[in-house]
């Protein structure tokens, strides 16, 4: 998921928030401000309700943060670069460039986020805990007490066993280690997150239905894209399958004709007709590549216009894109790829040897699969 506002980076690691954040936010200010804190400290104002609930709902980002960087340090200290935090509408995303490289270090990653969970609580907790004693600030305790709450709930919900919740990745992990096959266990957590997305979708209509309850919203929610992105991991656990094993060498194509920056696109344009592809490698003075132009890009340009524009201008620049060696494996750069939407160069010390685009995967899934005898799914 694409941030809509970078926030900075933590430890190098970039972190943005999406625009769903601010419904969220204004969500849980709403309720926490008329409703949970009148509740549980009656008698102040207006004002003083809506500022600790909006410090609150503060602090509950910065705990969902929390979360989704220990996935990200843990990550990190077992290899596995991580593109960016993004928080959102329902949580948020360590997004993560390559798999854990082994069972144990998988399982680690999963279950660093629910026990940053549990240590929020904990805190949270304790500190409630000793404002109560205290018999002062009652307003400050019951939003403690929240807090200790939600993180708690956070925690428990995000280890029920289906993938993508980290009790999914956890699944994924024990079954790994269980069984020695990766892709056996990413099919099991992912069918397990299907189920447990159903099962909320249930309770969430049960509890509309028979209790009135409105709430059941969230449950319904929650199990939809619990659903769909259920559907997503058993999508990748099937390319991963059938990548398995393999390296970008056994899947990239040769590079289509290549530009140089300084080249005008009059030229480039008739160049590039010998040549059937959707994205051209361009080229520094010196032959050493510089970024990639599309077919697209070229066609926008008004004709009025295209005497004068050269590749540079049109270029994306190589630190946009992804850069592989052949002996990527395969499924890493998979990833890269589909993220990044764009081919991705493959460098053999220095030299452009090919590129890997997302046909060139599909290419490669559809052999993989009549090799396997399988039809594809």
């Amino acid at each position: 998921m694409r941030p809509t506002l970078r926030l900075g980076s933590i430890a190098g690691i970039p972190v943005g928030v999406h625009w769903s954040v601010l419904l969220i936010m204004l969500l849980l200010g709403q309720g926490l401000a008329t409703a949970v804190l009148p509740a549980g400290a009656p008698g102040r104002s207006a004002l003083a309700y809506w500022t600790v609930a909006v410090a609150v709902t503060v602090l509950f980002l910065i705990s969902l943060l929390a979360h989704e960087l220990s996935h990200a340090v843990v990550a990190r200290h077992y290899g596995v670069p991580v593109r960016r935090i993004t928080l959102w509408l329902l949580g948020g995303v360590a997004e993560l460039e390559a798999e854990p490289p082994h069972a144990r270090a998988d399982l680690l990653v999963a279950i660093a986020g629910p026990l940053a969970s549990l240590g929020a609580a904990a805190v949270f907790g304790a500190a409630a805990g000793g404002v109560y004693l205290t018999g002062l600030a009652p307003l400050a305790w019951v939003a403690l007490g929240w807090l200790a709450l939600v993180n708690a709930v956070l925690a428990v919900f995000n280890l029920l066993p289906g993938a993508p919740l980290d009790g999914g990745r956890v699944l994924r992990a024990a079954l790994w280690w269980w069984r020695g096959d990766r892709a056996f266990a990413a099919r099991a957590a992912a069918r397990a997150g299907l189920g447990v997305s159903i099962l909320l979708i249930a309770v969430g209509t049960l509890q509309i239905f028979w209790t009135a309850d409105l709430g059941g919203l969230w449950l319904i929610l929650l199990g939809w894209f619990l659903f769909f992105a259920g559907q997503a991991e058993q999508a990748d656990a099937r390319l991963r399958g059938a990548l398995g094993g393999l390296a970008v060498r056994d899947a990239m194509t040769p590079p289509p004709v290549s530009g140089y920056v300084t080249q005008r696109l009059l030229d480039f344009a008739e160049i590039a007709a010998t040549a059937p592809a959707d994205a051209y490698p361009v080229l520094d003075p010196d032959g050493r590549p510089c970024g990639l132009v599309t077919l697209f890009a070229m066609a926008r340009v008004p004709e009025a216009r295209r005497p004068d524009t050269t590749l540079r201008d049109l270029r994306i620049p190589l630190d946009h894109l992804a850069v592989l060696t052949p002996d990527t494996p395969l499924e890493d750069a998979a990833r890269r790829v589909t993220a990044s939407r764009l081919p991705a160069f493959v460098l053999d010390q220095g030299i452009l040897v090919g590129l890997l685009t997302t046909a060139d995967l599909n290419r490669t899934i559809d052999l993989a699969t009549l090799k396997q005898g399988r039809a594809p799914s």
